[in-house]
């Protein structure tokens, strides 16, 4: 009897034998309601609570095979880190909606692990990557931007990285000693987007395109686990060119892509013309033509007119190529990377008016045709030279450059 006195002077109600079991329930229901209603009013406004029709889930993996030990999305832990030091701000931004979507594709839909961004010098590889970034950067855990000019060496960069992502799980767990993981099982373990620009500090000058400095090896791994292993994460490497290795992957990899970036169309030059107060320009397309539609080419053309006022129109229609200060010191320092036999291809390339075939210039070439084979393939990597079927070429401006300089 004493019991049940106590248990009703408790409760509030009148509990016996019967109806224990119903008694017990409502003050389960009434304690689980007070916490709901304490909780909501202390975290949030309640009037601004958005019920969701559908549970949002993480992406899937690309391999539904991962082991426990390569953790998914949905066991992570939730992270928002971003290491923005090194992203360079974004300048003026020309139509690149095309390329943008299909970057996005191959990410997001295609969950590509490596993608590089390549293309000569100038044409907006960069720029580009910060646009891109700045739209889907909120789809992974983590992001970081590196510029490789600052980690020529293998073992500082690893140490950075490794210290970013423990700062990132510090972040989640604050009080925990985390373990440092190899680079690849952070891939695995978290939705990482990492961001590597000026990918060419790391080869090579004065040897065949996509050589490795010897510091700078060890680089190769870790590109080459990032495209074959099986993780969440993705590489965007921005460079003229992408390295050597990528060359041993199978065309139709889903997961691993090139992404070569060429000039802006008409409409976007018209409007860097615009910029500079210079508009009405007839026959656009000769000097689009003329300069590959590279932004930083016609940047440079546009603000050496500017200064002196000329009449565009009048040059065109004597086939000038300008050669501004600035643009020659540009298409200088990518000759200072080529090696002594490039140089000499580069020469007999300017020499000719028109596309030539292999066997013609071999004809003119000390070198063997395998040999040959070899340099033009380092210069087209470069993007330096254009093919078209069998046939190669020079853009105009740099045909324009080696002809007037000594190189």
């Amino acid at each position: 009897m004493e019991l049940w006195q106590t248990l009703s002077q408790e409760l509030g109600e009148k509990v016996s034998k019967s109806n224990f079991r119903s008694a017990i329930q409502r003050l389960q229901i009434s304690l689980f309601s007070q916490n709901f209603a304490q909780i909501t009013q202390d975290s949030v406004n309640i009037s601004n609570i958005n019920f969701c029709e559908k549970a949002r889930h993480p992406p899937d993996l690309p391999n539904s095979n991962l082991t426990n030990e390569n953790i998914s999305n949905s066991k992570s832990p939730k992270i928002s880190h971003q290491d923005l030091s090194e992203m360079p701000d974004l300048d003026l931004f020309y139509n690149r909606n095309n390329e943008l979507e299909n970057l996005n594709n191959l990410i997001l839909e295609n969950k590509c692990r490596l993608i590089t961004i390549t293309g000569i010098s100038g044409i907006g590889k960069t720029s580009l990557a910060v646009k891109l970034v700045s739209e889907i950067n909120h789809h992974f855990q983590s992001f970081i931007w590196l510029n490789l000019a600052n980690y020529q060496n293998f073992t500082d960069f690893k140490e950075h990285l490794q210290e970013f992502f423990l700062e990132s799980e510090n972040l989640n767990f604050p009080n925990n000693n985390q373990k440092v993981l190899s680079l690849t099982k952070y891939l695995q373990k978290y939705r990482c987007l990492i961001v590597l620009d000026n990918v060419n500090y790391l080869f090579c000058k004065g040897e065949l395109a996509g050589k490795y400095q010897n510091h700078c090896e060890e680089y190769c791994s870790f590109f080459q686990d990032g495209a074959k292993l099986v993780h969440q994460s993705c590489l965007i490497l921005i460079g003229g060119k992408a390295p050597r290795e990528f060359t041993q992957f199978k065309p139709k990899n889903n997961y691993i892509c090139n992404f070569p970036l060429t000039g802006l169309d008409i409409d976007a030059i018209r409007l860097i013309f615009k910029d500079y107060g210079i508009e009405n320009i007839n026959n656009l397309e000769t000097l689009i033509n003329y300069y590959q539609g590279n932004p930083l080419y016609l940047k440079s053309v546009a603000n050496l007119i500017q200064e002196l006022d000329v009449n565009m129109t009048d040059l065109l229609t004597k086939d000038v190529i300008l050669l501004p200060e600035d643009l020659k010191d540009n298409l200088q320092q990518q000759i200072n990377r080529l090696t002594a036999i490039e140089k000499q291809v580069l020469k007999l390339l300017a020499q000719e008016n028109k596309p030539v075939n292999l066997l013609s210039l071999s004809e003119k070439s000390q070198n063997s045709v395998g040999d040959l084979l070899n340099i033009l393939t380092s210069l087209k990597r470069r993007c330096l030279i254009e093919q078209k079927d069998n046939f190669y070429d020079l853009i105009p401006v740099l045909r324009e450059y080696v002809k007037q300089s000594n190189i």
